[in-house]
């Protein structure tokens, strides 16, 4: 997802809504680090908390209070988390999530919708989105064809498929993990009701229901897509914005399943970065920024950006279209609306393609793959929310 012809930007340093590259070229920034850095680049409260924290210590190897503050805090705002484990990336989140519920089912499958990328381990490289997507290549070499057998692939917003994969695999299910919204196809929101029934459909087999919030949460808003949305379910897994920029992930859920794991049970996690206190100090500084400010007024930028957009589209007769939800969006080229990856698959990569370096030109960092997800932040203000509308103008016209 970094790699682009005829070379991607270098980036020398990055300041709020700004990133600037060695050749010292201003673009207002739309990856914000692939998701993360919601309060935009080197945020003062993020400066100043990890400052304080290298000159105690950059790592203990021992538990500190940071991991019972932030763990609170999570748990506040995700109920469904009654304990958690603190990992450094959202790909051990969803690994070790994963062996959490094979190992209190006692079972071996899992489900994954078609498009949804969990990290890059064996269990979840199956038909999974962003870069595998974007390389034309969703199945990675290595991962062993005994190991994928037990992933089970469905498409998105098809509850039918869903169903259907469980009967035929009845009591072989251990889980089924999904983005609530795709964010690795780009954001594909959820159909009305289609959450509820796959929590529905989980409790009949007996099967966990694992959301992997590592975009979603604390973005779409401060409960993440299960708040949103209305849904709760058995694992939960963070990551991204939950690090304010360090590397950070989490993965938690009920006592009873959570007890699972060493010591109190059989099923073993550990990392030598894990909970460790300059991601944690990142992370719980980020939290009180957003409990403080909130999301209200950057949801509604993004609710503003995406009109703005759709409204040029349909004056320019452009066959694109906008898709998002809150302060995340991207643009398609194709015909819409679209509810799964197959149907993103339909979309023009080579204009999009186009479209990114046009925007490049005109001053604006896009992700460079239709495949990826774009993002506000908290410093997109209004001088920055204006060049950017004036860019995707200038752009789109140039795409008629």
């Amino acid at each position: 997802m970094r790699a682009v012809r005829p070379f991607p930007l270098y980036i020398e340093q990055g300041r709020g809504a700004m990133v600037v590259d060695v050749d010292g070229q201003e673009y207002v920034d739309l990856v914000l680090g692939y998701g993360p850095l919601i309060l935009g680049h080197a945020h003062p409260a993020i400066v100043r908390v990890l400052q304080e924290q290298a000159a105690l210590g950059t790592l203990y190897g021992a538990p500190h209070e940071k991991e019972v503050l932030l763990a609170e805090k999570v748990r506040g705002h995700f109920p469904s988390m009654e304990m958690m484990r603190f990992v450094s990336s959202g790909t051990e989140a969803t690994m070790h999530a994963l062996r959490l519920a094979r190992g209190c089912t006692g079972r071996k499958k899992v489900i994954k919708v078609d498009g949804g990328f969990h990290g890059a381990h064996d269990a979840v490289l199956v038909r999974s989105g962003s870069g595998a997507l974007t390389h034309g290549s969703p199945d990675s070499a290595g991962v062993l064809e005994e190991v994928a057998a037990h992933t089970l692939v469905v498409d998105y917003n098809d509850p039918d498929q869903m169903e259907g994969a469980l009967r035929a695999n009845k009591g072989q299910v251990a889980a089924i993990i999904l983005e609530p919204m795709l964010g690795n196809v780009g954001p594909v929101p959820p159909s009305p009701g289609y959450l509820a029934e796959v929590r529905r459909l989980a409790d009949s087999h007996g099967s966990l229901l694992i959301f992997d919030e590592v975009i979603t949460g604390f973005r779409l808003s401060l409960g993440g897509a299960q708040e949103l949305y209305g849904v709760r379910p058995d694992l939960t897994v963070l990551g991204k914005v939950l690090g304010g920029g360090m590397p950070m992930g989490a993965f938690g859920g009920s006592r009873e399943i959570m007890s699972h794991i060493s010591p109190l049970g059989r099923v073993y996690q550990a990392g030598t970065y894990s909970g460790n206190p300059m991601s944690l100090s990142a992370g719980l500084a980020t939290l009180e920024v957003l409990e403080s400010e909130g999301l209200q007024d950057l949801n509604l930028r993004g609710e503003r950006l995406r009109g703005r957009l759709s409204g040029d589209i349909t004056r320019l007769g452009i066959e694109a279209q906008v898709q998002g939800q809150g302060s995340m969006f991207q643009v398609f080229f194709g015909r819409g609306p679209l509810s799964n990856a197959r149907e993103v698959l339909e979309c023009d990569r080579s204009r999009y393609m186009s479209f990114y370096r046009s925007m490049l030109e005109l001053g604006v960092s896009m992700p460079p793959s239709q495949f990826e997800t774009c993002f506000l932040s908290l410093a997109h203000g209004d001088r920055e929310m204006g060049m950017l509308a004036q860019a995707f103008s200038e752009a789109l016209e140039g795409m008629a």
